[in-house]
């Protein structure tokens, strides 16, 4: 795959946020913006990709739905949509 340079401008709180998450996940911010551009283009759902909801995919037992879920948060708040 050909590579090119790319000039962004972001407010400098973001990138300074961006480079801090990039160290904090040993990557860096090409790979994030990388992964994030090829992201927008495919059928996936980026939000199932994060980095985070792969970290806790699999915590939970097979066998929960959110319908479970549901069911507890109604119980736990005593409410019900």
């Amino acid at each position: 795959m050909e590579v090119t340079k790319m000039t962004v401008r972001v407010p400098k709180e973001l990138l300074e946020r961006a480079k801090q998450y990039a160290r904090e996940n040993d990557t860096t911010l090409t790979r994030l913006i990388t992964t994030y551009l090829g992201q927008l283009s495919n059928d996936s759902d980026p939000v199932a990709d994060a980095p985070i909801v792969r970290r806790l995919s699999g915590s939970l037992s097979q066998e929960v739905s959110t319908d479970d879920y549901r069911l507890y948060l109604e119980e736990k708040h005593g409410q019900s949509n």
